[in-house]
């Protein structure tokens, strides 16, 4: 089981621990805070975060930014593949593809899942990561596809 994965399974049983556990994630990545996110589920495979819609993410007409959306994508990707990957493996992104599918207001809610499953390699390999994100009535308001680089750890 990661490091991370571990974490989240001992905070989230924590009052305000899922809370506490996204804001840990965003001292690590600081750029995260910016969306204020919140992970609401974590385990091999899967990542489900949300973000509110309030004015820090939102644009010039009223609905949350296509930004703060490719954020929320991006956060939910790395913790689902940071949690899932093999022993001595790593990861980076390496693009993303996205599709902004209707007007999103209110609270976002993402799901982020691997389109092939994740495995221990000698040699770095491309993982696609589909990440969803819906509106509270359970719409789908964009979706993306991020490229993650995954390769072996570096001996120390």
């Amino acid at each position: 089981m990661s490091n991370l994965l571990s974490l989240y399974r001992r905070m989230s049983r924590w009052p305000a621990g899922r809370w506490l556990f996204s804001r840990a994630v965003c001292l690590k990545a600081p750029y995260f805070a910016t969306i204020s996110p919140r992970i609401t589920r974590l385990e091999p495979g899967r990542c489900e975060a949300r973000i509110a819609h309030r004015r820090r993410v939102q644009n010039h007409i009223g609905t949350v930014h296509a930004i703060a959306l490719c954020n929320l994508a991006e956060l939910t990707g790395g913790v689902m593949v940071d949690a899932t990957l093999p022993a001595g493996m790593r990861w980076i992104p390496k693009g993303m593809s996205v599709e902004y599918l209707k007007k999103a207001t209110g609270t976002m809610h993402a799901a982020a899942t691997p389109a092939l499953p994740l495995r221990q390699a000698d040699e770095g390999y491309e993982l696609p990561v589909d990440v969803e994100v819906c509106d509270d009535a359970g719409e789908r308001v964009f979706r993306a596809r991020i490229a993650m680089w995954v390769s072996p750890r570096k001996a120390a």
